[in-house]
Order: C-alpha cells, then structure tokens, then sequence
C-alpha cells in the first residue's frame, strides 16, 4: 500500500513538473517584488527609528526646561512667601510702634492737662469734641478729673461723665480713627 502511494505521488510530480517549473518563476519574480517592499519597510523603519530619536531628544530637552522653569517659579513662590512673612512682621511691628506713639502721647496730654490750671482745663474741654475730652480725661487721675469737671458747663461735664461711666470713651467715631 506505501509502494502504491509513493508511485502515484511521484507520477503526480512528473505530470506536475511543467507547473512546478512557472511556478518557481513566478515565484523567483514575485521574490523579487517581495525583497523590493522589505527593502522599502527597512527603509521606512530606519526613518521611523530617526524620526523617535529626534523626538526623545526634543522632549527631553522639554522637559529639562519646564523642570528648571519649575525651579524658578519654587523659588519665586518661596521669596514671595518671605517676602509675605517679612511684610506681616513688619506689620506686627508697626502696630506695635503706633501703640506706642499712642500711649506716649496720650501720656504726654494727659501730663500736660495735670500741670494745667483746672479752670483753664475746664475752658478747653468746653469746646471740644465730648468723646475726645471724655478721652483725655479718662487718662488723668480721679482728683483731676473732679477739679476741671467741677468747673465745666454742666452739660458738657454730663456727657463726659455718661461717656465714661458706658465705657464709650474708647469707641472711636470714623472720623477720628483716621
């Protein structure tokens, strides 16, 4: 049964062999085509592979200058918030002085309302504003506050002492906070 198998296979070859001859040369012409478009695709892939390193390169350099862009921009943000820290305590600062100023001057009224003659201390405060004297007053001793009160318009002298007995003295009007 192998015999007759391999005879028949062999007579099919020989019939064959006339085909089998075009064949190769289509084949051998069409190898040709082929080895043509493998030629072209190296080509096209040596383009490609050129073409992903130059872009690798772009973009790493891309990125090394938005890394340093971010560096700088860290830096600003990290003096400006210095530059924030410094003003606020400078600030701080500023308040405190203006606090100063403030008491020193309202201790240097209030010495020169002591030293002054009641009845002229009381001829002063007549005329102005009831909340700044009531102000002024307030930072003067109690024995002084008497004598020029005593010798105040009774009006101006009850205001003052509504003012003072309400805590209102230190309520600043917006004109005055000025």
């Amino acid at each position: 049964m192998k015999v007759l198998l391999i005879l028949l296979l062999s007579l099919n070859i020989y019939a064959k062999e006339g085909t089998l001859i075009e064949c190769n040369k289509i084949f051998e012409a069409r190898k040709d085509e082929l080895l043509n478009q493998l030629d072209k695709i190296d080509e096209k892939r040596e383009e490609f592979e050129l073409y992903k390193n130059s872009m690798n390169k772009v973009l790493e350099k891309k990125e090394k200058d938005i890394s340093k862009k971010e560096e700088k921009i860290n830096q600003i943000l990290k003096k400006a918030e210095n530059l924030k820290k410094e003003a606020e305590r400078l600030k701080k600062e500023n308040k405190q002085i203006l606090k100063n100023i403030k008491e020193a001057k309202s201790d240097k009224i209030s010495k020169t309302y002591m030293k002054m003659r009641d009845s002229k201390a009381a001829a002063i405060f007549d005329t102005m504003d009831i909340k700044d004297s009531a102000r002024i007053l307030f930072g003067l001793k109690a024995s002084k506050i008497s004598k020029i009160m005593a010798k105040m318009d009774p009006n101006n002298a009850s205001a003052i002492t509504k003012l003072l007995e309400n805590n209102q003295a230190f309520i600043k009007d917006n004109n005055l906070s000025k």
